[in-house]
């Protein structure tokens, strides 16, 4: 009992700091297409912010480590601000294998704008309040810096580029054209696989069981990128369904997350085993299963989706 009544405690905790993510992310804006009525994404602006506030050298490495950005994912931001003149690269005069982050003039003009619109955003939220509640929020504020602070010094980290969400009115329909769209692209799989998905979204709504099932939905600078489904198949077996991740999306280690999200909730309900099916052709969703313990317990050829596929039946236990 006190084990059990402990991981409902945790549960409540973790939606409740989730549940602060997001409410804070849209109250100062960050999920807008342009962050701070500018053409920059938020990842775009951090970097600016960061290179133009360092005193000292700083390198592609430094800048992932301090805002724990996948380095894949760092070089193609720092490749695309490049190529709109506001970030250059210029080779260390102390060592030749440094090649050193900077901001061209066009890229201070471009920072500048965005600390003043930032300034002038914060000031106006704060002039909405009294001056009671500013000092409220500014004492709140202390007291989850200096917490949290004390969590990353110990490693833990809210750095991900990303974060998750459970489902809301609109996310079904997005899962159902994304699943048929990229897998059309990327497969050749015709509109059938399309209905297959529809039907399993509809039974997930129909059905729907707030405390033994959850979907997952991952958004990155205001757009939607990934999704994942948890559904009861029995009172012990649990199923993984629908994992995807956008192309701009991979590489980050969203895909892992999302797998790691239903395997703490399957164990957290207290399921004893959680089963997947998925098919042969999907290498990178394979690895990730592999990498987080599933073992492949069947597989069958079948001709579906317009194509000849060899179906794979996996299964972990929790």
């Amino acid at each position: 009992m006190r084990k059990e009544h402990l991981g409902d405690d945790l549960e409540t905790r973790v939606d409740a700091v989730r549940r602060f993510n997001r409410f804070f992310t849209r109250r100062i804006g960050v999920l807008r297409e342009g962050l701070l009525h500018s053409p920059y994404s938020l990842a775009e602006a951090r970097i600016l912010f960061e290179i133009a506030h360092r005193d000292l050298a700083l390198t592609a490495s430094d800048l992932s480590r301090e805002l724990g950005l996948d380095p894949g994912y760092l070089s193609r931001m720092l490749a695309r601000l490049e190529q709109q003149g506001l970030v250059e690269k210029v080779r260390s005069e102390t060592d030749a294998r440094w090649r050193l982050l900077s901001l061209t003039p066009k890229g201070k003009e471009a920072f500048s704008s965005l600390d003043a619109r930032s300034r002038e955003e914060v000031a106006e939220m704060l002039g909405d309040l009294t001056e009671g509640d500013q000092l409220r929020l500014l004492e709140a504020m202390r007291t989850i810096e200096g917490v949290v602070g004390r969590d990353s010094a110990r490693g833990f980290k809210f750095s991900e580029p990303f974060f998750l969400r459970q489902h809301e009115p609109g996310d079904m329909g997005w899962v159902v054209h994304r699943h048929g769209v990229l897998y059309a692209e990327e497969y050749g799989w015709d509109e059938r696989f399309e209905a297959l998905v529809a039907r399993i979204v509809a039974d997930f709504v129909d059905g729907y069981d707030s405390v033994r099932e959850r979907c997952w939905i991952a958004e990155m600078g205001g757009e939607i990128v990934g999704c994942v489904f948890v559904v009861r198949g029995s009172d012990t077996v649990a199923k993984l369904r629908l994992l995807l991740v956008e192309p701009e999306a991979r590489g980050l280690g969203l895909g892992g997350r999302l797998v790691e999200e239903c395997i703490r909730f399957a164990r957290s309900r207290d399921y004893g085993k959680l089963t997947l099916w998925t098919n042969s052709v999907l290498g990178a969703a394979r690895r990730i299963y592999e990498e987080h313990g599933f073992e492949l317990v069947e597989e069958e050829e079948h001709h579906s989706f317009g194509k000849d596929l060899v179906g794979q039946y996996w299964e972990l236990t929790l």
